[in-house]
């Protein structure tokens, strides 16, 4: 009797190939407690939570908007189901948060600190279809946002975020090890490129230098440790040969493609999602076309990564 031969196994060079992956919601040593202002459904393992019995329109206590921050910092990202706000009180929710941050190369909306996404029908495809962090390219990018939908097209139009802190925590040692205490540059321009001419971007290149950031950062409330680069701002790794970089990068950008670390969430007219931008990427996704989908954004001010 002959012993059947079996060809080599290959792992995938760029490691994504995997079995179980560790899925932490909450960080070391914090413990799981309930919520006593608002219920909390949750709409993914590690990531995504609709609140309900919060309404958005009237002002915060400071008990709620403590409670509201935990439940932020243990879902990542937030959904308020038919909140139907105005854009001052979405404006007046996110100051809950700080000082809210414009951006010059998007629409505008009822005020410079409100971007307007208004897509469909003859209006121009921008802002979709890749994984991002908002605004990496800035010193201190953004520490979160408030999106509200105010139309929604009759399919399609959905929201995903990734978990960047599951993303790190699933890394191989070797990749740990290679991005530890590494930074990388992080540019406005590969990011707009693509839907603005030279002469549009050429004048916000001195306002909006290159920047550099930690590949891995840690967030200032919750002390885990995330990757912090992206497919649209991040540009090469410090010190590394382009190549080595662009093939570390690659893989390293990837982490957010896995499913086990995102939520996906299915718009209606009125909701209102707000996320923490230090530790989540998104993709909105582009599968609605002729019809409109339009969103109003304000985004919060942050922090310099570390």
């Amino acid at each position: 009797m002959t012993t059947a031969s079996l060809r080599e196994a290959r792992v995938p060079a760029d490691g994504m190939y995997e079995g179980r992956r560790s899925l932490r919601r909450l960080p070391d040593g914090r413990r799981e407690r309930p919520y006593e202002l608002f219920d909390v459904v949750p709409q993914g393992r590690i990531i995504g939570a609709e609140i309900r019995g919060v309404d958005l329109a009237r002002p915060l206590t400071p008990a709620l908007r403590e409670e509201l921050n935990r439940a932020l910092l243990e879902w990542k990202v937030l959904f308020f189901r038919g909140a139907g706000i105005t854009a001052q009180q979405q404006r007046a929710f996110a100051l809950n948060w700080g000082e809210l941050e414009t951006n010059p190369l998007l629409a505008r909306g009822s005020a410079d600190d409100v971007a307007r996404f208004a897509k469909g029908g003859d209006a121009e495809p921008t802002y979709e279809n890749v994984w991002h962090a908002d605004v990496t390219f800035r010193e201190r990018p953004a520490l979160g946002a408030v999106l509200h939908l105010r139309e929604v097209p009759p399919f399609g139009g959905d929201t995903l975020w990734a978990d960047m802190a599951a993303a790190y925590d699933n890394l191989s040692d070797d990749i740990k090890a290679r991005i530890d205490g590494a930074r990388a540059v992080h540019d406005f321009i590969p990011g707009f490129a693509r839907f603005y001419g030279p002469d549009r971007l050429a004048p916000l290149q001195d306002r909006f230098p290159p920047v550099t950031h930690p590949v891995v950062r840690t967030h200032p409330e919750t002390g885990r440790r995330m990757l912090f680069v992206n497919t649209s701002f991040t540009t090469h790794i410090v010190g590394m040969e382009r190549e080595e970089s662009d093939r570390l990068l690659g893989h390293l950008v990837r982490q957010a493609h896995v499913p086990e670390y995102q939520v996906r969430f299915h718009w209606q007219a009125g909701d209102v999602a707000f996320w923490d931008n230090r530790a989540t990427q998104h993709y909105a996704v582009d599968d609605y076309a002729p019809h409109r989908r339009v969103a109003e954004r304000v985004a919060i001010a942050g922090d310099r990564p570390y």
